[in-house]
């Protein structure tokens, strides 16, 4: 099971962090990323890193603002988001598996999705 938590309402310029835990498995040595879907539009692979960390992709409407990080004693792991804009409206999906790669997130063999979580940036 894993499950999402963090979104919300935040005003653009804004920061917030979502969180994802995983339970019944442990997460350290998989593949984990985020993947958002804004109203009207496909989802999009915004962010991942490798099981190993040597590899981190970012989307370049991220790019600088975002960062994926993972706590192998929460079985958790986070996206931070810092300058938040109307165009990062979506529901974020984290995701376990698949594979990351400096150029994309390729999401096709997922293992693990969580329920998804809404974020409005808005005034």
């Amino acid at each position: 099971q894993v499950v999402e938590s963090g979104g919300g309402l935040v005003q653009p310029g804004g920061s917030l962090r979502l969180s994802c835990t995983a339970s019944g498995f442990t997460l350290k040595d998989d593949t984990i990323g985020w993947i958002r879907q804004a109203p009207g539009k496909g989802r999009e692979g915004v962010i991942c890193i490798s099981s190993s960390g040597s590899t981190t992709y970012y989307a370049n409407s991220v790019r600088g603002r975002f960062t994926i990080s993972r706590d192998t004693t929460k079985n958790t792991i986070y996206l931070q988001m810092d300058s938040l804009s109307p165009d990062d409206t979506a529901t974020y999906y984290c995701s376990i598996g698949g594979r990351c790669s400096g150029s994309h997130y390729d999401a096709a063999s997922v293992d693990y999705w969580g329920q998804g979580t809404q974020v409005v940036v808005s005034s």
